[in-house]
């Protein structure tokens, strides 16, 4: 009776996710690139190469980018189909965050009703509402991350949207707002990781796109940049981004690796070619049974 009990309180532990301390024992480097493979497969909300032309001009080695010289005269983006591409759903409802918040550390984040409404209306759209959203779902259930749509769903919330203190003790950040829109801390650049963030204000010639270190090997989208840029005066020395990725493939690759390799080098195989993500903790707070916020996630450039 003894075992059974013990066999059982085990088996609780592995299905909350504290059977280890970080996930990382329950999904192999295998499975973990299979399932991106898939993800990968199905984005079916990616750009064409009708309706995303990027011009990546000069590229400088990596070592030479704290030289904050515009190298390159024309912008990044030199075509983007907004028609076809910013009516998705799941990029609308990523454009409409993209007012709600501050991008200066020290500023404290204020949500209204109708913009936590918003975030709500962006994971229904690019995790419930696609396939490659349930896709990852069914992958976290299977191993045991999640129990339940509703588990996940409430996890995805808090970790990518829950604030946390980035500066001066107010509640000034969250993992979304640092990776998928960037801030600025100690006159920097910091996170800013998202294709179509960058697009929208290079647009508005609030930034401008200066170099590429890196261009990664895949010849449709997404591909991968690693970039140097000015935003808004500051100044962006090494910065990577999935360039034309549909908003939930970002999502769903960023959580990927971060639940299951929480702060580690997370590889992925995209179209047979190796991607690894860096993800980091926020150690300072937790939420729920002491989980951590996601810090930051982006792919890692040579």
């Amino acid at each position: 009776m003894r075992n059974l009990l013990l066999l059982l309180f085990t088996f609780t532990l592995i299905s909350q996710g504290h059977g280890d301390s970080d996930g990382s024992s329950r999904a192999s480097d295998s499975e973990i690139q299979d399932v991106s493979e898939v993800l990968y497969i199905l984005d079916s909300n990616k750009a064409s190469a009708s309706e995303l032309i990027i011009s990546p001009q000069t590229l400088i080695d990596q070592s030479d980018s704290s030289t904050k010289n515009d190298q390159s005269p024309l912008p990044l983006f030199a075509y983007v189909n907004e028609a076809s591409l910013f009516s998705k759903p799941t990029y609308a409802a990523f454009i409409a965050l993209l007012d709600n918040y501050e991008k200066k550390t020290g500023v404290s984040e204020n949500f209204s009703s109708a913009e936590v409404q918003e975030q709500e209306n962006f994971l229904k759209q690019t995790m419930k509402n696609t396939e490659l959203g349930r896709e990852l779902f069914s992958f976290f259930y299977t191993k045991g991350y999640y129990r339940s749509w509703e588990e996940f769903l409430y996890d995805l919330r808090m970790m990518w949207f829950g604030l946390y203190s980035r500066s001066s003790g107010s509640l000034d950040s969250s993992g979304f707002e640092h990776i998928f829109l960037g801030e600025i801390k100690s006159g920097k650049v910091s996170g800013f990781h998202n294709w179509v963030r960058f697009y929208l204000q290079e647009k508005s010639r609030l930034l401008n796109y200066y170099s590429h270190s890196y261009d990664g090997p895949w010849t449709s989208y997404p591909d991968v940049l690693g970039m140097q840029f000015m935003w808004d005066g500051y100044y962006k020395q090494v910065g990577s981004a999935l360039i034309g990725s549909s908003p939930e493939f970002d999502l769903a690759v960023f959580t990927l690796c971060y639940v299951t390799r929480p702060g580690k080098n997370c590889r992925l195989s995209l179209g047979g070619k190796p991607l690894s993500i860096q993800t980091y903790t926020w150690d300072k707070n937790t939420y729920g049974n002491g989980k951590k916020y996601i810090a930051s996630a982006y792919p890692i450039t040579p």
